[in-house]
């Protein structure tokens, strides 16, 4: 049996200036009811040959359409997580290809508005739609496969969830 490979990722905690941090539902995962499904943060692939802290910036604007950010700290491993079995077969087409995500995390600071953050910016929304939660909301937010990597970088990056 061939063991597939972790998929390069980057991730973003995106921090507002009250300390709050960006959670999007996404709308392409159905939940086990149908509806949209868990939250999470920003992330996605990194390119080859691409730096990982210009991958996440591109994420962000990909993903939830601003550039407002800058990023204020870097997640000093690799965090890894397996995707479940059945993802491939409920039409998430990553799975078919890798047996998760290798990520490099980073907290940045959003710098703009709520109105500079647009999930409609790419003609394939990833999330259909978004708000800020304390940071002790983050790791009960995400779906159980990526939980202890929340856990993770919510312990790590704790420091940036204050009014600035």
């Amino acid at each position: 049996m061939t063991v597939l490979p972790y998929r390069p990722n980057v991730g973003a905690m995106l921090f507002n200036r009250a300390g709050f941090v960006f959670v999007a539902r996404r709308a392409n995962m159905p939940n086990a009811e149908g509806a949209a499904g868990g939250w999470q943060l920003p992330q996605g692939g990194i390119d080859p040959d691409e730096d990982p802290r210009m991958a996440v910036l591109r994420e962000l604007a990909e993903e939830i359409g601003t550039d407002r950010a800058e990023i204020i700290a870097e997640h000093p491993e690799w965090l890894t997580y397996d995707f479940p079995p059945d993802l491939a077969a409920r039409g998430f087409r990553i799975a078919r290809h890798y047996r998760g995500q290798r990520q490099r995390w980073f907290a940045l600071r959003f710098n703009g508005t709520d109105a500079d953050i647009r999930l409609d910016a790419d003609p394939h929304p990833e999330f259909d739609a978004w708000r800020w939660a304390p940071l002790a909301e983050l790791p009960a937010l995400a779906v159980p496969f990526k939980r202890p990597i929340y856990d993770a970088i919510a312990r790590d990056f704790a420091r940036f969830a204050i009014a600035v």
